[in-house]
């Protein structure tokens, strides 16, 4: 089922409307989605290396835009939409101490979240309630968000073919450390 699945992926990846899905997965992510873009992102650039820069622009793009709508129910929709998303990551009763201290370290915390796989829209909900200026989020989400996307496509672009057999061969392992990852970014996430 998983070889089903992953070859389904692959031509998906491959569909005219793929940059389409990546981008709407991209958006969503950034504000309430729980599912990271490099699950779209990863195969497309697979199946077609030579749009790694284009796929990795989509996903960026569509990723702050997404970041913004994340800040704006923080700013304006925090008690209605914004703390029901974080009370679902376990992140509820942190929200008080978190704002005191957020925003000293603000510019950090938006690059950590948006280059590592901490859920990004915990920290652009909270820019918007903390009130973070929307240039530095702005800036950051970009940078943050840029240094990831890209360095994946540059990654996938050089080395594309002998990941994609590695992935082929250890599908179930990748899949495992892949899920693993992801679990351990909600772990961190609760518990941090």
């Amino acid at each position: 089922m998983l070889t089903s699945l992953y070859q389904w992926t692959l031509r998906l990846a491959d569909h005219p409307r793929a940059l389409w899905a990546l981008a709407l997965v991209s958006f969503v992510e950034s504000s309430f989605f729980p599912i990271p873009p490099d699950v779209l992102m990863i195969p497309m650039i697979l199946a077609r290396p030579s749009r790694a820069w284009l796929i990795a622009l989509v996903a960026l793009v569509a990723s702050v835009i997404g970041g913004l709508l994340g800040y704006a129910i923080g700013a304006f929709a925090f008690e209605q939409v914004g703390q029901p998303i974080l009370a679902s990551l376990g992140k509820a009763d942190a929200v008080a101490e978190f704002n005191t201290r957020f925003n000293d370290f603000g510019f950090w915390a938006v690059l950590g979240a948006g280059v590592t796989p901490f859920p990004f829209k915990v920290i652009t909900i909270m820019s918007g309630w903390t009130g973070m200026p929307l240039a530095t989020f702005i800036t950051t989400a970009i940078l943050a968000r840029g240094l990831r996307f890209f360095i994946v496509a540059a990654l996938l672009w050089k080395f594309g073919a002998p990941i994609r057999d590695f992935i082929e061969k250890r599908l179930g392992l990748v899949t495992t450390l892949f899920l693993l990852l992801l679990f351990g970014g909600f772990l961190a996430v609760r518990y941090l």
